[in-house]
């Protein structure tokens, strides 16, 4: 099955407007007359709303994230999420004076999610206002309409992996990951080579899929055509002689990433074309976006084929373009916004000593292929 420059469009274009179902990722709540009844300055007695802490914790289970914009007294209202045993459900809350805009805005680069990704619940109609005129992406929730709104599609995503009920964890582990980093003295690579990183790439199983497409629908700036995939149409490439999909994970001394990234490759006789290489935000400082390509490289090579790859301009996905430039990839053939780029199969990466990369050969065991290459100039690093 070959994919051509104009099925390439039309599949990126259907897929520039993403699902409904499941687009919101994260939730931020206002605090007074929301998350609790009254106004906490005027009363430390507020009674927390049982009906929207049911919702919180059901929506973090499905995979959905929590955060505060709130004018508030920051050390009280941390104090009462503390004392209601909430605050570890929210991150990066925003308690202060600002805009909720602006608060917004903070959460989104924080979290490095889209600002279509939030939804923001408050019960002032000014503050809902405000924020849609600023931020017009972001879903605004009046709290008396909770209940109707967050029965839509959009709260709720298509499968429930695995990952899903760990995602917040996740997010707070990243966060000790990111203080560790910013009171770091020393390299980049001795930075990463301090976090025992071990890449794992492995031929996707029936188990995979749900993850798989849940990534081609949340990932967009480390996506190569933007394209999505669904459930039914991933487990018929998986099943395809013509094909390989990879799905890769991470994991290091914190805990583990989950599984973070996919490749679909149609392999041909001369030539192998890589239709989608993309990887999780949550992994973008770590650099293994490089050894998901190198690995990739490294079979065509392998096969005598030569590899070139689909690239379809999104508007968010530099960063997987300058990947592909590091890595000696160049322009062939340009349609619009669909280019084909071509491998240089000379410029398989060096090793580098500070990732393990693992493959798995199907059986479950693995197997070690020792310290490979965890980044390329102009990766972003941080």
């Amino acid at each position: 099955m070959t994919t051509t420059a104009e099925e390439i469009a039309a599949a990126t274009a259907a897929a520039a407007v993403k699902p409904k179902q499941g687009r919101i990722k994260c939730v931020v709540w206002d605090l007074d007359h929301t998350l609790w009844d009254g106004i906490l300055l005027e009363d430390e007695n507020v009674a927390v709303r049982a009906d929207v802490v049911a919702h919180i914790h059901r929506l973090d289970q499905l995979g959905v994230l929590h955060s505060i914009a709130s004018r508030n007294d920051p050390e009280l209202a941390l104090a009462k999420l503390d004392q209601l045993g909430l605050r570890d459900m929210f991150l990066h809350p925003q308690i202060g004076w600002n805009a909720k805009s602006d608060s917004i805005s903070y959460i989104a680069k924080a979290l490095n999610l889209g600002l279509d990704a939030f939804a923001f619940v408050d019960d002032q109609e000014f503050e809902r206002e405000e924020v849609a005129h600023t931020l017009p992406d972001v879903t605004c929730v009046d709290i008396e309409d909770l209940d109707a709104e967050l029965a839509r599609p959009e709260f709720h995503p298509r499968f429930v992996t695995d990952e899903s009920a760990q995602r917040r964890l996740m997010y707070l582990a990243q966060a000790a990951r990111d203080d560790l980093e910013r009171d770091f003295v020393g390299t980049n690579e001795e930075f990463l080579a301090g976090l025992d990183m071990t890449f794992t790439i492995a031929r996707a199983r029936t188990e995979d899929l749900q993850r798989a497409e849940e990534l081609t629908i949340r990932t967009n700036q480390l996506n190569s055509t933007g394209r999505t995939y669904s459930y039914e149409e991933l487990d018929e490439l998986r099943e395809s002689p013509d094909h390989l999909l990879l799905v890769a994970s991470l994991d290091d001394k914190y805990g583990s990433y989950g599984k973070v990234g996919l490749a679909l490759v149609e392999k041909g006789e001369a030539v192998w074309k890589l239709h989608m290489l993309l990887m999780s935000c949550r992994v973008m400082a770590r650099g293994v976006g490089s050894v998901f390509l190198n690995h990739v490289l490294g079979l065509a090579h392998a096969a005598g084929a030569e590899l070139h790859a689909d690239f379809v301009e999104t508007g968010r996905n530099r960063m997987m373009q300058i990947t592909y430039a590091f890595a000696g990839f160049t322009e062939v053939s340009r349609e619009g916004n669909v280019a084909v780029l071509k491998a240089d199969m000379g410029r398989l990466q060096p090793p580098a000593p500070y990732v393990t990369l693992v493959i798995d050969d199907g059986d479950g065991a693995g197997s070690d292929s020792g310290r490979d290459s965890a980044a390329v100039p102009g990766e972003d690093q941080r």
